[in-house]
């Protein structure tokens, strides 16, 4: 129902107003009212140089060539739209639902989720036991960057932390869209967010940040069939079995007499009606929900894309690939540590004046490597890394790779092993 959730909307008049709009710090002040603190996180998460580079990031096909696949970016625009749609039916704040949004994947490794999956295995330092959570996961890792990494200049041009608000900061570590949910309601507590320890376990504190959540999953499931069918990884017999799972759940794909009939599988079609059924569905008494036939249709299509796309062995040949490119690049960066403690990267990597340049100014902005010259270069940032600590080196570099676009990473790669 249209403003359903206006009572509980994240806004004055909401008992965690004042955690949500809490800082740490403050960036800088306008010294004007015109945009409200949800609108300045949006614009400090726009101007980030993470959320420029997702345009070329991969957001299931790597490193594509075709200007109509879908990039990490494409994807953040994907729930922004999905999200504040949904959020504007339900009367929730709109600003905080897109700034959520617009920053949720700012700590996604290159190469997608494989990229995640390379970066934790190579960690050496991992907790012990199978059940041990991951040390590098990408909803933490935007946490992290939104916190630590990403600056913008203030007027007197120093580079400062973006110091964003709880409840913006909240709904970055917090959008896991993996997890199958009904009924999703958000939290009652703030909690320190770092003690967050699994992905997809903690609830959102805010009802925009569990818009968000869910959206993501609406976003990413019909742009990736597009997407595979556009490349040829889905045949006429996973396409058949497609219109059927579609067919059988919603009466979409085939000839009924339901005013569904002849309905065509795309992306703005799926999309369009998952999100109708989600605010039909959704009350702040059930939570943010979908019909039951809906869930099971999302579970299906979920099903159906790892069996079809995900697992197709065109993307597993090249996910043996990226774990050439993201594995040779950490032995690199993690052989130069003594060079680091001695002052003397510049000289390491001087054959190699490419990942020279990027990484030699990550760590003097980022480490105790030289005050002298992060003081020159303006950078007012926390030292994050500690050079004489090996855990922390290693930690330093994983996060500098875990920035890098596809393309970076490759140019890269083929900088190290020519001669």
């Amino acid at each position: 129902m249209r403003d359903s959730f206006f009572s509980v909307r994240t806004d004055q008049n909401n008992t965690n107003w004042n955690q949500c709009i809490k800082r740490d710090n403050s960036l800088y002040d306008r010294g004007n009212s015109i945009r409200s603190e949800f609108e300045r996180d949006y614009t400090r998460l726009l101007h980030s140089l993470a959320y420029r580079r997702l345009k070329h990031k991969t957001q299931v096909f790597y490193a594509p060539q075709n200007d109509h696949i879908c990039t990490r970016m494409e994807h953040v625009s994907h729930v922004a739209s999905v999200s504040t749609t949904i959020a504007k039916y339900l009367g929730l704040n709109t600003e905080l639902t897109e700034a959520i949004a617009i920053g949720h994947d700012i700590g996604h490794a290159p190469f997608g989720h494989t990229g995640e999956d390379i970066l934790n295995s190579l960690v050496s330092f991992q907790p012990e036991g199978k059940n041990a959570p991951k040390k590098f996961w990408h909803e933490r890792n935007s946490l992290f960057f939104a916190d630590f990494i990403e600056t913008l200049e203030d007027p007197e041009g120093i580079e400062r932390n973006l110091d964003l608000t709880y409840a913006v900061r909240d709904g970055l570590i917090c959008h896991c869209g993996e997890i199958d949910q009904q009924g999703l309601k958000p939290r009652e507590k703030a909690i320190n967010l770092y003690d967050i320890k699994r992905p997809g376990i903690t609830a959102p504190y805010t009802w925009e940040g569990c818009i968000v959540k869910v959206s993501d999953k609406i976003a990413f499931l019909g742009r990736d069939i597009e997407d595979a069918r556009t490349y040829h990884i889905l045949d006429m017999a996973s396409y058949r079995q497609l219109r059927e799972i579609v067919a059988s759940t919603l009466g979409l794909g085939r000839k009924t007499e339901t005013k569904r009939s002849g309905r065509a599988i795309n992306t703005t079609v799926l999309i369009n009606d998952m999100i109708v059924n989600l605010c039909e569905q959704s009350s702040p008494e059930k939570g943010i929900c979908f019909s039951n036939e809906y869930f099971k249709f999302i579970k299906e299509l979920k099903k159906f894309s790892f069996a079809n796309i995900y697992n197709n062995w065109r993307l597993i040949e090249f996910q043996n690939y990226a774990k050439e490119i993201l594995g040779c690049i950490y032995r690199m960066l993690m052989n130069s540590h003594i060079y680091a403690k001695n002052r003397r990267l510049d000289q390491y990597l001087k054959y190699n004046p490419k990942l020279s340049k990027s990484f030699v100014d990550w760590v003097i902005k980022y480490t105790n490597y030289d005050e002298s010259r992060k003081k020159i270069l303006k950078y007012e940032t926390k030292e994050v890394f500690d050079i004489n600590d090996e855990e922390s080196w290693e930690k330093c570099v994983i996060e500098y790779i875990s920035g890098m676009t596809d393309q970076y990473a490759i140019s890269v790669f083929e900088e190290i092993i020519s001669f």
